[in-house]
């Protein structure tokens, strides 16, 4: 693996961890739709996971992670629809899906022995 693919997935899974901070221990759906910032930070993480996941797509499409099309659409939603968003579908992805994103974005990572330097 190349060591920009190995930059990128450092990318994902910074953002899986962000985002996961921003909404602590206790995750509440309530709190996070009376937060707009709240709701803005993660938005922005989606678009860093999307934008960074198509840019490993197109260097090597054969790296395999679950629902890679999906991600990159909803970077592209995030970014393009801003006014279409929906909380519970960005809430339902948090819930469902990201652990398992960083499940396999750790497991990629882990297969390279190498430190990445984040400042590639």
């Amino acid at each position: 693996m190349d060591e920009q693919i190995k930059k990128y997935l450092y990318d994902i899974h910074e953002a899986i961890t962000s985002i996961f901070s921003y909404l602590g221990e206790k995750r509440d759906f309530n709190l996070y739709l009376d937060n707009k910032m709240l709701r803005r930070a993660v938005e922005r993480e989606f678009e860093i996971i999307g934008e960074a996941m198509n840019r490993i797509n197109k260097r090597d499409p054969n790296i395999s992670v679950s629902h890679k099309m999906q991600i990159i659409s909803m970077r592209n939603r995030v970014i393009h629809g801003y006014d279409k968003i929906d909380d519970a579908i960005v809430w339902g992805v948090i819930v469902k899906y990201l652990p398992l994103l960083q499940q396999e974005i750790e497991t990629l990572l882990a297969l390279e022995s190498e430190p990445v330097d984040p400042r590639l």
